[in-house]
């Protein structure tokens, strides 16, 4: 079956020919990924250091860059929504609850996680490709925390205490939704509007600022790295949502979309899946334990951080410093794992792709990442004074 070569949605076909789709979309998936590894370490795409960045040297570079990356996946989705056929409701994260307190929570935790771990899940992949034994250790240790957050003891504290404390929507919890909802607006019109509208301001925020002391070149290859990862975003929202929606599964007949594990268009995040990623290595063995869409996309990161790190000869292996840094890190892995599940995605599953389709949680969710992040920064940067 030819990748993309319906332009309807696909339906009666045979359990053979489900099974063809699905082994493409997973191929398809992980190479793409692998385009997204290797795109991240080559121009040091880090939310993380982004923010570092900012906090410590008041550089806006990497700011800019996350801000282009976002930018070009709004406009990227919203597209994609009104004139490439996606199903914006079938999105995993449309829904009509804002689980405003999960995205509070959740996100302050990833953002403290992420520091202490020297970096996010996406990061974690890239550098776990170029030889880094830390980052083994930390996607571990993530993944542990993440599935206890998903199915074990964590979950129960989730789904009581976090979950449970939400906003109810007559529509869609989605920007546009909402204000279709209050103005009687065309839904339609405002999801390019608002989409392509957002998109285009954050992208000329992220290439306006213009380059300073002869670094030009630079700044723009770090903006082009911005680009390609938010088109990465927008291609995975595609080939999820299009290539893979089937109109009834030929065993169930249900309406699903193939590959994903949640069985709606899923784009990339790095949380969840890798604690997927791990349940699928411990269980192979498992007939229900199939191979899925995130699964795919984690081998497909660290693929591409390898094959960076052969490009750039800078493969190397790498361990901890000492008792301290190794605490440190397990303590951010554990940090992200709880709170990227309860926030219901990290900085690229939530500060690019559910960003990019205007979830009102994702905004809050990110904010609170963003706030995590420099609360932790502050607090090394005062330890470390303190010290001294």
């Amino acid at each position: 079956m030819r990748l993309g070569a319906e332009s309807a949605p696909i339906a009666g076909m045979s359990l053979t020919e489900f099974d063809s789709l699905v082994a493409t979309i997973l191929v398809a998936v992980f190479l793409l990924a692998a385009v997204l590894g290797f795109v991240m370490r080559e121009t040091r795409f880090c939310t993380m250091g982004a923010i570092s960045d900012v906090v410590y040297v008041g550089d806006w570079m990497r700011m800019r860059q996350w801000a282009m990356a976002v930018g070009v996946a709004m406009c990227g989705f919203a597209a994609l929504a009104v004139w490439g056929g996606l199903v914006v409701g079938d999105t995993l994260y449309a829904t009509k609850q804002v689980l405003w307190l999960s995205a509070i929570v959740g996100g302050l935790m990833f953002g403290v996680g992420m520091v202490l771990a020297s970096g996010c899940g996406a990061r974690n992949l890239t550098r776990l490709g170029g030889g880094s034994l830390k980052s083994l250790v930390v996607l571990l240790v993530m993944a542990v925390a993440a599935f206890a957050t998903l199915k074990g003891m964590t979950a129960v504290a989730r789904v009581r205490w976090l979950d449970s404390v939400h906003w109810n929507t007559s529509t869609l919890a989605l920007l546009p939704d909402l204000l279709a909802q209050a103005t009687s607006w065309s839904l339609v019109n405002l999801r390019a509007v608002l989409g392509l509208g957002l998109g285009a301001v954050l992208v000329l925020l992220a290439w306006g600022r213009g380059a300073k002391n002869g670094s030009a070149g630079r700044d723009v290859a770090v903006l082009a790295g911005g680009a390609a990862v938010g088109a990465c975003v927008t291609a995975a929202w595609w080939l999820s949502g299009h290539v893979g929606e089937v109109q009834e599964h030929p065993a169930s007949l249900e309406h699903v979309y193939a590959a994903t594990y949640s069985g709606r268009i899923e784009a990339f995040s790095f949380v969840a899946p890798v604690a997927h990623a791990l349940d699928w290595l411990m269980f192979f063995s498992d007939r229900n334990k199939v191979l899925t869409w995130g699964v795919a996309a984690v081998a497909g990161m660290v693929l591409g951080g390898w094959l960076h790190a052969l490009w750039r000869r800078d493969f190397r292996w790498q361990g901890f410093a000492d008792t301290a840094d190794l605490a440190r890190h397990l303590l951010g892995a554990m940090l992200m794992g709880v709170g990227g599940v309860v926030a219901m995605g990290c900085t690229i599953g939530q500060g690019v792709s559910a960003i990019s389709i205007l979830h009102v949680g994702s905004f809050i969710a990110v904010a609170s990442i963003v706030l995590g992040a420099v609360a932790a920064l502050r607090y090394l940067a005062w330890r470390e004074e303190r010290m001294a």
